[in-house]
């Protein structure tokens, strides 16, 4: 049987690595949502995605991070998957919206293309938002299934 902290370790490189295909794979599938599809080059795209994806890598490792030291138990996921998930979906959540909002209403560093759903209140584009929603979920589940084979 595998220690708590072998098991801990395989969930933890499981959640990076479903985070880091998940959230390149939605850079990718949501770029035509943003005005750099149709006025930048290949190169500033292919930037943005590289660029992007590693942002949202380190908000996920950053998230979950916070979750554990806040309500995660040394035998994580086994113990407080649930409470790790809500507080890394919310700080995940959380730092979408002000970071939309900053880099779009404040310095303009991008824009919504006409297509963007836009979160009515909040003035912060569906597609980033639900990434931060359904991603997280996803790389959490796989980490907890992974560290469970590993048993």
């Amino acid at each position: 049987m595998q220690s708590a902290t072998g098991n801990w370790l395989a969930a933890l490189t499981a959640y990076i690595l479903t985070s880091i295909g998940a959230h390149l794979t939605w850079e990718i599938l949501q770029l035509p949502l943003y005005t750099i599809w149709s006025t930048g080059g290949p190169r500033q795209i292919a930037f943005a995605i590289v660029h992007c994806t590693g942002g949202d890598i380190v908000i996920a490792i950053t998230a979950l991070s916070f979750a554990l030291i806040l309500v995660g138990h040394q035998n994580w996921p086994e113990q407080s998957y649930r409470q790790v998930l809500v507080v890394t979906l919310a700080l995940g959540v959380g730092y979408t919206i002000f970071s939309e909002w900053l880099n779009v209403t404040v310095r303009g560093s991008w824009a919504y293309a006409p297509d963007m759903p836009v979160v009515p209140i909040l003035g912060t584009g569906l597609a980033p938002l639900l990434q931060w929603i359904f991603v997280p979920i996803a790389a959490l589940s796989t980490a907890r299934r992974f560290a469970e084979v590993r048993r």
